[in-house]
């Protein structure tokens, strides 16, 4: 998080990373409005008014509460951060569908971010979806080769101006070279691109089209290859220990309107959008995600409905009762000239923002080998 030590004026120099491409779709494909179990992971919203939606990356829902994504698409926020997860056609301009949060994220303990080896990681999500997961191939029943047609797709880059980014797309690869636990594939002529990492690959098994694999990287330009994971390799040591899973039982929250004097020890005693944070020993307090503590009050539709100074913050991604009017427990004290001050609170929520607009295409454009990645890890 380079921006966000530099802009503390507290920290270290540091070198910056290499500046990321802009995030737009899948090259040579055409929308694909019916795949409703392909999703975009975007970086979760805080205020109800003003938060530019920021895509990450693209995702299979494979339970009804369970997406599988690329593990580097949490490279930037960690397992820990805020994310959300879009059902829906079109996510940009104007989001065309539903968005429901994130609750938990592992990635694959064998991941090398070198080579791509296991680039896969599970989102738990907060509210089960009424929409039919991708199914994943079946033991003995599938076999993946050289020269199997493959169907991808992604909210990723078109390479073309007339094509708006953030739609869901699909297209035709051609399988090249597999191994153990990855495969590359060539364009058909569709490719994948950034932003498309974590999108599902797609293979008949001879009756349907199943889960082949995620999209992990490629070439630079999206022209010649794509390298995947192989979701047959995820399934035993990964997928089904995660989905045999039984999430936590809901126990009895504190009022979001007393959180200033409520402490929490997990998750599961914060308000429903709130994480349960314990900064250096102290008593564990309920936030969102770039916010300081504070209550939660008034329902409200944008900032001037919560007064002077006030901030409208979203609690849930949606919904009627989704935005209440945020009041810090300490009011902010502004720093003195050449001193170090926290950049918690909103100062810290639009340097994430800027962050997000900045870093937000995590899919790297390289070109491994599948064998040598296959092996890896």
């Amino acid at each position: 998080m380079w921006l966000l030590s530099v802009a503390t004026g507290c920290a270290p120099t540091v070198e910056p990373a290499t500046p990321a491409t802009v995030t737009q779709e899948v090259v040579n494909g055409e929308d694909a409005p019916g795949d409703a179990a392909v999703v975009a992971l975007v970086a979760r919203r805080t205020r109800c008014t003003g938060d530019p939606l920021t895509l990450l990356c693209s995702g299979a829902l494979i339970a009804p509460d369970v997406v599988l994504t690329a593990a580097h698409c949490l490279d930037v926020f960690g397992t820990e951060g805020p994310y959300e997860v879009f059902f829906g056609a079109e996510l940009l301009p104007e989001p065309q569908g539903r968005f429901v949060q994130v609750a938990r994220a592992v990635r694959h303990p064998d991941y090398v971010p070198a080579t791509h080896a296991f680039d896969a990681a599970l989102l738990r999500l907060a509210t089960p979806v009424s929409v039919t997961p991708l199914p994943l191939p079946e033991p003995g029943r599938f076999t993946l080769a050289p020269g199997a047609s493959a169907r991808v797709l992604g909210f990723g880059d078109t390479k073309d101006a007339q094509a708006p980014a953030g739609r869901r797309r699909q297209g035709r690869l051609t399988v090249t070279e597999v191994a153990a636990s990855a495969f590359q594939a060539g364009p058909a002529p569709a490719m994948s691109c950034v932003g498309d990492s974590g999108g599902p690959v797609l293979v008949s098994d001879g009756t349907r089209e199943v889960l082949a694999g995620i999209t992990a990287s490629g070439d630079v330009a999206c022209r010649a290859q794509a390298f995947n994971v192989r979701v047959d390799a995820l399934q035993a040591g990964f997928l089904h220990p995660f989905l045999s899973e039984s999430p936590e039982p809901p126990g009895a929250t504190l009022p979001p309107e007393a959180l200033c004097r409520e402490t929490c020890t997990r998750d599961t005693d914060c308000p429903s959008g709130l994480t349960c944070v314990s900064l250096e020993g102290a008593p564990g307090r309920c936030l969102l995600p770039a916010l300081q503590e504070g209550d939660y009050g008034a329902l409200c539709t944008d900032d001037a409905s919560c007064g002077t100074g006030g901030l409208c913050a979203r609690l849930e991604p949606e919904g009627a009762e989704a935005c209440r009017c945020f009041t810090p427990c300490v009011t902010p004290v502004a720093p003195e000239a050449g001193g170090c001050a926290s950049t918690r609170g909103p100062a810290l929520l639009g340097l994430l923002t800027l962050a997000g607009g900045l870093l937000r295409p995590l899919r790297l454009r390289v070109r491994p080998s599948a064998r040598a990645s296959g092996s890896a890890g």
